[in-house]
């Protein structure tokens, strides 16, 4: 069995591959969730839920900056077999500030720049670039 968050950041990467406008995602909350951390940093344009259950999907439109993905690299850091946690002090930027850690913290799925605004830490879900 694929982990889901793996299978929602490889789906984006493929889409972004061959330039499609729109990808859709099984939902779950928390995909949807990640999706809408995505959304407010810039690296896709628009995130909604479409459809009832049981298939229900996020449609994410995609976005490009002169032709090239705005997401370039998306790497799941914590897994189901190996989870990845860190506190407020041991946040660090990703790619020296051009890239985002999606982290889950006790006050809801933020970026790395939110959670530490925020003052929190918890499990890092993955990286985008």
């Amino acid at each position: 069995m694929t982990d889901p968050i793996t299978d929602m950041l490889n789906r984006l990467e493929n889409g972004q591959a061959v330039n499609k406008k729109t990808v859709d995602i099984p939902f779950s909350t928390i995909k949807y969730k990640i999706a809408k951390v995505l959304e407010a940093e810039g690296f896709v344009e628009a995130v909604a839920k479409k459809g009832r259950n049981p298939q229900k999907v996020i449609r994410v439109n995609l976005k490009y900056e002169n032709d090239e993905p705005a997401i370039t690299d998306a790497k799941r850091v914590s897994k189901p077999g190996r989870r990845v946690y860190t506190s407020l002090k041991d946040i660090r930027p990703v790619k020296g500030g051009y890239g985002i850690s999606v982290i889950s913290t006790p006050k809801g799925v933020m970026s790395n720049k939110e959670a530490k605004g925020a003052e929190v830490g918890g499990e890092v879900l993955c990286e985008i670039h």
